[in-house]
């Protein structure tokens, strides 16, 4: 089977990004997201406007993609789609769609957890960029998720630390809104940050036993710090922005770093690879690129595009399955969480 050509269409509706891809095999022939704008203005997701926005995106989007892949329909081997974890109205909307196309076509139908999509979308072929060799370990971070995770091959991964409280993509957001930029905030911060002394002001990293991470005692702080600055200087934050940025952001890379290291301490694995939303956060790609110089550790960072909330990611995913016959029936339900 592995030599034959299998299309499979993926769909990823789990948060507020409409995305529709085709993969032939292994390799993306297309990767179309429609982003919602409307949750600027609210200052971040509204869970009903993101589910009515991919109702109106969906069949535009998977048209898109089918016609950018030159493909057709009827040349689909399988669907593959978001089952979890998510907002969901928002997974409704996908696996909907992915349900009613894999019954009209009489094709396999596969469900797909998102963060094992994140992890896996470093398989997916493309050129110049590597692809891990199991074990490795995994470090997902996104706006919903700061996990390490052991991945022994496609299907068996195991969660050896996580957030106790906010995600790492949390922590970038609602510091940069402490600093009055707007929504979504974490891009702004490493934009910043970029042209600032990381080391201008020192924040206090949480101290959490084992692999486990914490994020808001640190979000706390800042809040606190810039509240009492802005009571001696009411122009603080908008004369200092670029250095506040990158102390924040270098605090955020150090509690990352620390677990990671202890990672590789207690597991004796030394190929690491990131992925989610905030693995798009330039200063984390580089101290990560860094690490295989200073700690003779291999690391994995993933195509920009492959970052973000994306259906490529869903489709790696949906071409090992099918490779396996991990099928589903239309009874498969959604799942706002889902057991990793």
């Amino acid at each position: 089977m592995q030599n034959s050509k299998v299309f499979i269409l993926a769909i990823e509706s789990s948060c507020d990004d409409t995305a529709a891809a085709v993969l032939e095999n292994d390799k993306v022939l297309s990767n179309v997201v429609a982003n919602q704008l409307i949750h600027t203005q609210y200052g971040g997701v509204v869970p009903e406007l993101a589910s009515r926005a991919h109702q109106q995106n969906i069949v535009p989007v998977i048209d898109a993609a089918l016609k950018k892949a030159n493909i057709t329909k009827d040349q689909l081997s399988a669907i593959a789609f978001t089952q979890g974890p998510g907002l969901m109205g928002s997974l409704l909307v996908g696996s909907s769609f992915a349900k009613s196309l894999a019954l009209a076509l009489n094709i396999p139908l596969i469900s797909v957890n998102h963060m094992h999509a994140h992890i896996l979308a470093h398989f997916i072929e493309e050129e110049g960029f590597d692809k891990p060799t199991f074990p490795f370990l995994a470090l997902t971070i996104s706006g919903g998720h700061t996990q390490i995770v052991k991945v022994e091959d496609f299907f068996t991964m195991t969660i050896i630390g996580e957030t106790t409280d906010d995600a790492v993509g949390e922590a970038f957001d609602k510091s940069a809104k402490i600093l009055g930029l707007p929504y979504p905030g974490g891009p702004l911060v490493d934009k910043n940050a970029q042209s600032g002394n990381p080391k201008a002001y020192k924040f206090t990293k949480p101290k959490v036993p084992g692999l486990d991470f914490s994020f808001s005692g640190l979000k706390t702080a800042i809040l606190y710090f810039i509240q009492k600055q802005k009571i001696e200087n009411p122009d603080f934050v908008t004369e200092n922005i670029n250095d506040i940025c990158a102390s924040i952001q270098y605090t955020i890379i150090e509690i990352l770093m620390d677990k990671l290291k202890l990672a590789v301490k207690e597991t004796g694995i030394t190929q690491i690879a990131i992925g989610g939303g905030v693995s798009a956060n330039s200063g984390i790609r580089k101290t990560l690129q860094e690490a295989e110089g200073k700690y003779g550790w291999k690391t994995f960072v993933p195509k920009f595009e492959y970052t973000t909330d994306n259906a490529a990611m869903i489709g790696i995913v949906g071409y090992q399955k099918y490779l396996s016959q991990k099928f589903e029936t239309a009874a498969v339900v959604s799942k706002a969480r889902i057991q990793f």
